[in-house]
């Protein structure tokens, strides 16, 4: 035996019986999953998987089932708008069936070539690790051997270095037979190494320069603490674990102090990969509860409740914004990323299938509405050159009522279908009006008493009357107004532009409420003929609106926050915008109630 050779028998204690050596597999995966980026098509993953399948024998398995997953999410994103197209073209939903995806088959050759070269990779490597067992198991009796005849330690060294050797060069076993291996052939190591007998001078070379290995190794390892990336960090501090585990021992009263200070800075890198892994574990937990409270908000929609166009307008943005903001959460855990995502598909899916169902009946109910219409014009135009003035009269206000107990039509109809009707109308009062002489004389008397009230609003502009008996006259003149029937059409607007005008100045003058001025001049302005059913559905109609958007507003403010300034102020600013819409709709409802009175009184 050469004094100058060295001895390389195992660390004192193996890198597979510690805790910081190896990042559990969960953590590899939220690793792997965290930097997986989606295939936007099925060809980029089916790409992806050919250049996989060129060396499956090292492929992720956590790469293939993304790639698998990310796959299904499209072919199944693709089935679902081709169900829909089916489905609005006029098919039963029954009878869909989707066509045969070249894509899908081509994707399944991949994923089974790939699947067979890593099942005989796999059963190779089985085979392997059972060979290496073997000789494994074959060292470790040959040391016993060597260790149990101390007369022959020394002839015996070569021997050992050999074995020392051929033990490392034998790679990976079956998992459950390392722990038990590395303890008999350390014991058995140790045991021989006992027994030899070097001389000092040897023995304290040898350690002295596995000492100076495992002190660089735990700089190496201390300096790691430092490193900004701690997957990195992580990774490199694996490599110098086996250089630590392939350096041989050092002084026995050293190998505590070297191996606690190594073991050390592997603890400090260790934890740091660890509260990287926790982080992102409670990021992907904040993210899951944010998209199970969106779940929650659109599984929570109260169908029944939906009953006009804009009720699912409204609905339909508030998905479109929940959506968006889907897209701002980040990745929530592995194990629920998937299940979480189809159960907001899944509950977004029911809303819009919900609303294609409302729409599709309301079409149904529409068609049937304008035919309904479509009737009373036919009837109307029937009548229109009727001179049994006072019968007719009566039949087209009858059938004017019925107009407005129908309910809408497609609004590509709607303006035609009643254009069509009042003009029916229309002919006939206008022709009635021509015919009945009388009124026209009617119409010269009104006129004179409507110049006269003018006059009088005029005498009180220019006198100084006290504030309270001039409003009080200015509501008789005004009353006395609208109680005067109509006057000739030639000097209709004239006489309108004269009174409302005088009477603007008169309620700028009184300081006289907007809603006052606008319910007075509504009153004075509305005809006694049979257009007031048309003013009435104008009004109606935007009644309706009115208070949709009230409950838009009201619903945004829902999802708004008064916490920071600028969330203050807008919430200040839409419900200005709301108590103003109020005021608006309380005095389209005056405006109806005078319409109704009018029309009771004829």
């Amino acid at each position: 035996m050469d004094s100058n050779e060295t001895i390389r028998p195992l660390t004192e204690v193996p890198v597979e019986q510690t805790s910081e050596t190896l990042v559990s597999s969960s953590a590899t995966a939220e690793e792997n999953n965290a930097t997986y980026v989606p295939k936007q098509t099925k060809e980029e993953v089916i790409e992806r998987l050919k250049e996989i399948n060129e060396d499956a024998c090292n492929a992720d398995k956590q790469e293939l089932d993304l790639l698998k997953q990310n796959f299904y999410k499209l072919h199944k994103a693709e089935q679902e708008a081709a169900r829909k197209a089916f489905i609005d073209g006029g098919g039963a939903p029954e009878a869909f069936i989707p066509q045969p995806d070249d894509a899908e088959s081509r994707f399944k050759d991949i994923m089974s070539s790939i699947k067979e070269k890593r099942s005989a990779m796999q059963a190779e490597q089985d085979k392997e690790k059972e060979d290496n067992l073997v000789k494994k198991l074959a060292i470790i009796d040959r040391l016993k051997e060597l260790a149990e005849s101390p007369e022959d330690a020394n002839k015996a060294y070569n021997e050992f270095k050999k074995l020392q050797q051929e033990w490392n060069d034998i790679k990976q076993v079956p998992a459950a037979k390392v722990n038990e291996l590395w303890k008999n052939y350390q014991h058995y190591a140790e045991k021989f190494y006992d027994l030899i007998k070097l001389n000092n001078e040897f023995r304290e070379y040898d350690f002295k320069k596995n000492l100076e290995i495992k002190t660089h190794l735990c700089e190496a390892a201390e300096k790691l603490a430092d490193e900004e990336d701690v997957i990195s960090a992580f990774h490199q501090l694996q490599k110098l674990h086996q250089e630590f585990r392939n350096t041989g021992p050092v002084a026995k009263e050293l190998r505590e102090d070297i191996w606690t200070r190594f073991k050390t800075a592997s603890t400090a890198v260790n934890r740091r990969h660890q509260q990287h892994f926790e982080a992102l574990k409670e990021k992907e937990q904040r993210n899951l509860d944010e998209k199970t409270v969106i779940c929650e908000i659109v599984e929570a929609m109260e169908y029944d409740t939906f009953t006009t166009f804009q009720d699912w307008e409204n609905k339909t943005q508030e998905i479109i914004a929940l959506q968006a903001k889907w897209k701002t959460i980040g990745y929530a855990p592995q194990k629920m990323n998937v299940k979480i995502f189809e159960r907001f598909r899944a509950a977004c899916d029911e809303f819009f299938k919900r609303k294609a169902e409302f729409f599709k009946s309301i079409k149904e109910s529409m068609a049937g509405n304008l035919e309904k219409k479509k009737a009373l014009c036919e009837k109307a135009e029937a009548l229109k050159e009727s001179t049994d003035w006072k019968a007719t009269a009566d039949i087209l206000s009858k059938l004017q009522k019925e107009w407005k107990t129908i309910g809408p039509v497609p609004k590509k109809y709607s303006d035609a279908v009643w254009k069509r009707f009042i003009a029916a109308c229309d002919y006939f009062f206008e022709q009635k009006n021509k015919a009945t002489s009388s009124q026209r004389s009617v119409e010269q008397e009104n006129m004179v008493q409507k110049k006269a009230i003018i006059e009088k609003l005029n005498t009180i502009d220019a006198q100084e009357t006290p504030e309270e008996d001039a409003g009080n006259t200015i509501r008789e003149l005004m009353k006395e107004w609208n109680s005067i029937g109509h006057v000739p059409f030639k000097e209709k607007d004239k006489l309108y532009k004269q009174y409302h005008g005088v009477i603007d100045k008169l309620f700028d003058k009184l300081n006289l409420s907007a809603s006052q001025k606008k319910l007075s001049n509504f009153k004075s302005s509305i005809s006694k003929e049979g257009n007031l059913y048309r003013e009435r559905e104008k009004l109606v109609r935007a009644y309706e609106n009115m208070k949709n958007e009230i409950q838009t507003y009201e619903n945004n403010l829902g999802f708004l926050t008064s916490s920071s300034k600028k969330g203050s102020s807008l919430v200040t600013e839409m419900n200005r915008k709301v108590e103003k819409l109020k005021a608006d709709l309380e005095l389209i409802l005056k405006k109806i109630e005078v319409i109704d009175q009018s029309m009771k009184d004829e």
